[in-house]
């Protein structure tokens, strides 16, 4: 199994990307902390799953855009299962579509701190367990608006993203060093709970219509992908984003 021995920590576990992630680090042999902030049921079906496997799981509530949460969380992981050698920061929230003329600060503000603060945070409190390992793995979940600017009144959203790319680049020239690699995915239109509440199925269907490959992506191949980053087979990549769209931006 590629992750064997391997202690993984996924934000925003407990639907979509980030519970399928959690799924198949379990199924390739990692320990893995499923991190939620309010869906705790969702979190825990996960969890509940894995044991079932016969694999290691928690769930931990956690809001990353806040250190002392974050902090609080990466000390149980610690004391749970020794060590953290992967971090998925995949939590992210767009909260409501908006114009920037009709944009509330505090919906900006919030969105920042979720997506591109919340990053930040996790990879601060994870990365010194990761140079005691002398290895890690940071994989971070952007957008494929972070390449395009996005769907419509989201700029919010795809700002905090844009973000995210690079400070994937830059992390990854001053980890290298210390054997952790720093990735990213940019996903298009793929079918989870974000999707289905932010996007009408009527605008879905007419954006992957017009695709290379003409249908909503599946939160397993997004999983696929980031478990190759994880894996020993990805350990000459860094400060790369693989963008898994269908095809919608083609770098």
């Amino acid at each position: 199994m590629r992750l064997d021995g391997k202690i993984g920590l996924v934000t925003g576990a407990s639907s979509g990307i980030g519970a399928a992630t959690a799924l198949a680090f379990a199924n390739e042999g990692a320990a893995v902390v499923v991190n939620y902030l309010t869906n705790e049921a969702g979190a825990m079906g996960i969890v509940k799953e894995i044991q079932a496997r016969g694999g290691k799981a928690i769930a931990i509530r956690a809001d990353v855009g806040r250190k002392p949460e974050v902090e609080a969380m990466v000390r149980t992981i610690v004391k749970e299962f020794g060590s953290l050698h992967i971090l998925v920061n995949n939590a992210g929230t767009l909260i409501t579509r908006s114009t920037i003329a009709d944009l509330d600060e505090e919906v900006w503000d919030r969105v920042i701190e979720v997506n591109l603060k919340g990053t930040f945070l996790c990879c601060q409190a994870a990365i010194p367990h990761m140079i005691n390992n002398r290895w890690g793995r940071v994989v971070n979940i952007a957008s494929a608006g972070a390449r395009s600017g996005g769907g419509g009144a989201s700029v919010h959203y795809h700002t905090a993203k844009g973000g995210i790319l690079a400070f994937t680049k830059g992390l990854a020239r001053e980890l290298g060093p210390h054997g952790i690699t720093v990735n990213a995915i940019a996903p298009g239109i793929t079918e989870t709970p974000f999707l289905a509440r932010f996007s009408s199925p009527e605008s879905t269907a007419k954006r992957v219509k017009e695709l290379p490959i003409p249908r909503v992506g599946r939160p397993e191949e997004i999983a696929a992908a980031i478990v190759f980053l994880a894996s020993e087979e990805a350990g000459y990549l860094t400060g790369a984003t693989l963008d898994i769209n269908g095809g919608l931006v083609m770098v």
